[in-house]
C-alpha cells in the first residue's frame, strides 16, 4: 500500500479533528429528532466542509478543485464514517462529481463542477430502480426531443437525492434491461418539470429518496456514444469511497468496544480479561486490518488507473460489508443490555451498517462480480 504523503496526512488529521468537534454522533441524533433526515445534512456543517476543500478533492484544478485523488477523499470519508456524519459529501463530491469528471463536456464541467467544488450545490447519482443494486437493469426510458431528452420512469432509494440541486440519472435510449449498450447518463436540475422526490425515513436516518420522472427534461451527459463505460467507472469510484466510509464506521465501533472492555467490570474483574471476549476482539481487529488493505488497494488502483481496479473495488466492498456487519453486531452484544437501548450509540452504528451494506451492492453481488472479472 502507498504511504500517505504529507498533504494527505494533514487532510486526514484535519478531518478527524473536525468531525469530532462539529459532527459527533449527537449531531445525527439531532437530525433524526428534528426531521432533518428529510434533507440529510446541516447546511452550516456542509458550508464548513466546502470551506475546508473537501467538496473539491477529486475536481480538477481548472474547475476549482484540488484534484487530490480518490485515496484522499477516502481519508475524509473514513473520518466522517466514524461519527456517522450525515452529509451529501459522498453523493455530491464523490459519485456525482465523478460522473461529471469522467463523462462531462467542458461546458458541463464548468457549469457544475465549479459549483460542487465551491459547495454551492448538492448532487446525487440515480441508478437503481429495484430493491437490489444492478446497474445493467436500468429500464428508465430516455426519448429524444427537440430541445434535448425527456426521461420517464422511477429510481429507488437514491442517497441524498430528496433535496439535490442536480441529479445524474442513468436511463436507456435503446434496448431492454440487461443490455448495457443502450444506457446513457443525463443531467436533471432540481425543480424540473415532471420530477418528484419522495423522502424515505430509513433506519439509519440518512437522506434517501425515491425519484419519479414523468417526461422530465434532461441534458445528455457528455458524448452521445458514451454511457455504460462512464457509468460503470463512476459506480466503481463511488463504491470504493463508500467502502472507505464503512471502514471508518467499523473502526470506530471497534474502538468503542475496546474502551468498554477496558472499563466494564463483571464478577469483580474487567470483562476485557475474559479470554472469550479477547478472542472476539482479536478476530475483529484482524478483519479490520484486512479490510483496510482491500480499501486502500482499491483507491490506489483507481488513482493509478490500474486495469484491475474494478476487481479490487468489488473485493473492497465485499470485505467492508462483512467487517462492518461483524463490528456492528459485536458493538451491540459486547455492551450487553445498554447496547440494546437507544441511549447508546450501538444501535445507530448497526442501522447505518445495514443500509451501507446494501448500497452499491451486497457482499454476494460483489463476490459474484469479482469472480466474473477474474474469468471464473
Amino acid at each position: 500500500m502507498a504511504i500517505l504523503n504529507e498533504e494527505q496526512t494533514m487532510l486526514r488529521d484535519a478531518a478527524k479533528g473536525w468531525v469530532a468537534d462539529k459532527a459527533p454522533v449527537t449531531a445525527l441524533r439531532r437530525l433524526r429528532d428534528t426531521g432533518g433526515w428529510k434533507t440529510g445534512y446541516d447546511p452550516a456543517a456542509w458550508k464548513e466542509m466546502a470551506e475546508m476543500g473537501w467538496t473539491g478533492v477529486i475536481v480538477p484544478e481548472a474547475f476549482g478543485g484540488s484534484e487530490f485523488g480518490y485515496r484522499s477523499l477516502g481519508l475524509v470519508l473514513e473520518e466522517t464514517g466514524r461519527t456517522l456524519t450525515a452529509s451529501p459529501l459522498h453523493a455530491t463530491a464523490g459519485a456525482a462529481a465523478t460522473a461529471l469528471v469522467l463523462g462531462g463536456t467542458d461546458a458541463q464541467k464548468e457549469a457544475w463542477l465549479t459549483k460542487i467544488a465551491a459547495g454551492e450545490i448538492t448532487a446525487a447519482l440515480a441508478v437503481d430502480e429495484g430493491a437490489h443494486h444492478h446497474p445493467a437493469s436500468v429500464a428508465m426510458k430516455a426519448e429524444k426531443t427537440a430541445s434535448g431528452y425527456s426521461l420517464t420512469g422511477i429510481k429507488r432509494f437514491i442517497p441524498d437525492a430528496a433535496d439535490a440541486d442536480l441529479i445524474v440519472v442513468a436511463a436507456r435510449v435503446s434496448g431492454t434491461p440487461g443490455d448495457t449498450a443502450g444506457i446513457r447518463l443525463f443531467l436533471v436540475e432540481k425543480g424540473a418539470a415532471g420530477l418528484s422526490a419522495t423522502p424515505l425515513h430509513s433506519i439509519d436516518n440518512r437522506a434517501h429518496a425515491d425519484l419519479a420522472f414523468a417526461v422530465t427534461p434532461a441534458e445528455l451527459l457528455g458524448d452521445p456514444g458514451a454511457g455504460w463505460d462512464v457509468l460503470s467507472a463512476t459506480i466503481d469510484r463511488a463504491t470504493a469511497l463508500l467502502a472507505a466510509e464503512m471502514m471508518g464506521t467499523a473502526t470506530q465501533a471497534f474502538e468503542v468496544i475496546l474502551d468498554y472492555l477496558k472499563t466494564r467490570t463483571q464478577f469483580g474483574q474487567l470483562i476485557g480479561s475474559f479470554q472469550a471476549l479477547q478472542h472476539r476482539a482479536a478476530k475483529l481487529f484482524t478483519e479490520l486490518e484486512l479490510t483496510r488493505s482491500c480499501v486502500d488497494a482499491a483507491l490506489d488502483a483507481i488513482d493509478a488507473g490500474a486495469k484491475d481496479a474494478p476487481a479490487l473495488v468489488s473485493l473492497a466492498k465485499a470485505k467492508a460489508n462483512e467487517t462492518l456487519h461483524l463490528a456492528s453486531i459485536e458493538m451491540v452484544q459486547m455492551h450487553g443490555g445498554i447496547g440494546m437501548t437507544d441511549a447508546h450509540d450501538a444501535g445507530l452504528y448497526m442501522k447505518r451498517a445495514r443500509v451501507a451494506e446494501a448500497l452499491y451492492g451486497s457482499s454476494s453481488y460483489h463476490r459474484d462480480r469479482y469472480a466474473r472479472l477474474g474469468g471464473y
